[in-house]
């Protein structure tokens, strides 16, 4: 009885121990579980707050630490986008070194990217679907329509911060900036005279090569620059847009109206630094600063005449030509020079713009008014 009495005790402490074991166990398994959920609710709260960031702040979303095998051996591939940024910076690259590898195969005008040479392709084309509604000139693009319109709106959006200059194109802002700044990055490579602008630098260039691309097509006479044939044209057609808002006097261009405003203000701004005359024309001082260096750099081939000027060369080449361009209307007599066909129209028209102040008589022609002039001395 005594033995059996034992047993049931060592049985009932075994069952104690063993129930106590389990017991830890189960606590320890939930602590296990409960530290991975809360990892697990870390981890998540940690996604969400840098997704939250990321959309915030614009920020493409990280990638997860865990990255497959598979998914980092494609990574390390180079794809389509890999190939098409090297080749944009290959592209770019050709820029600095100055290679142009697109030609265009209607004018051989070649270009670094293959974009810009689309764009000239439709330069070639006729069609040009964009219409000013108000002028009716039609252009290829939109951006040159939305461009065009400010001519007539006279809208310059584009303003110098410096100088409060405004522009109606950006292009025209930057290269303006350069004033300020003093930059010229276009050098001469024959006289490294520097410009601001790589126009500048190409018209320039037509003195060295003495190329004139645009030619008059009724006289045959060629020009380095687009303007100048265009006042040029304006011999032909007899147009004279600038006149003089106090005596009435037109001219073909500006520069010649501006220096004709001088006579009526009486200001002479160009001044000889030898003996301190004034004029009212820098072409004029140029002649007369001649007279201090005795400098005639243009000579004549037929018989070794020099003169200060291409102009006074040009008049004297008629002499062995016999040419004489300039024909009066009204009795056809015809001249050399230009100025001897004004002073010739005043014996049509009667005017006498020379005057004596001391007795105020007039006269047509300067030699008679300087005889006369004789009998007061």
């Amino acid at each position: 009885m005594v033995f059996i009495k034992e047993e049931r005790e060592d049985m009932k402490i075994e069952e104690t121990f063993r129930v106590k074991h389990e017991d830890t166990e189960t606590q320890t398994d939930l602590m296990v579980l409960k530290k991975e959920s809360q990892e697990l609710n870390e981890g998540e709260q940690k996604n969400q707050y840098e997704t939250h960031h990321d959309f915030m702040t614009g920020e493409k979303p990280r990638q997860t630490e865990k990255i497959s095998s598979r998914k980092r051996a494609q990574k390390t591939k180079p794809n389509s986008s890999n190939r098409r940024r090297k080749q944009n910076l290959e592209t770019h690259k050709s820029v600095h070194a100055g290679e142009k590898m697109f030609a265009c195969d209607q004018c051989g005008k070649s270009f670094s990217d293959m974009k810009c040479l689309e764009v000239h392709v439709i330069s070639h084309s006729v069609e040009k679907p964009f219409m000013c509604h108000q002028c009716g000139k039609t252009f290829q693009f939109n951006k040159y329509l939305t461009t065009h319109m400010r001519v007539h709106t006279e809208e310059k959006p584009f303003t110098c911060k410096q100088c409060g200059k405004s522009f109606s194109q950006k292009v025209n802002l930057n290269t303006h900036l350069k004033v300020h700044t003093g930059e010229k990055p276009f050098t001469c490579d024959q006289c490294e005279k520097s410009f601001i602008r790589k126009g500048a630098l190409n018209t320039h260039m037509r003195i060295h090569t003495g190329e004139r691309p645009y030619s008059c097509k009724l006289c045959g006479k060629s020009f380095s620059l687009k303007g100048n044939l265009k006042i040029h044209m304006r011999i032909h057609n007899g147009e004279k847009p600038f006149v003089c808002d106090q005596c009435g006097k037109s001219f073909r261009c500006k520069e010649s109206l501006n220096c004709h405003m001088n006579i009526h203000s009486r200001e002479n701004c160009f001044i000889c630094h030898q003996c301190g005359r004034s004029f009212t024309d820098r072409n004029h001082l140029e002649i007369h600063v001649t007279t201090h260096t005795g400098e005639k750099p243009n000579m004549c081939h037929h018989c070794g005449k020099s003169f200060t000027k291409q102009a006074y060369l040009k008049n004297h080449i008629r002499v062995h030509t016999g040419e004489k361009p300039f024909t009066c209307e009204q009795c056809g007599k015809s001249f050399t020079i230009k100025g001897n066909l004004e002073t010739h129209m005043r014996v049509h028209s009667r005017e006498k713009p020379f005057t004596c102040h001391h007795c105020g008589k007039s006269f047509g022609f300067k030699g008679n008014f300087n005889s006369h002039m004789r009998f007061h001395v």
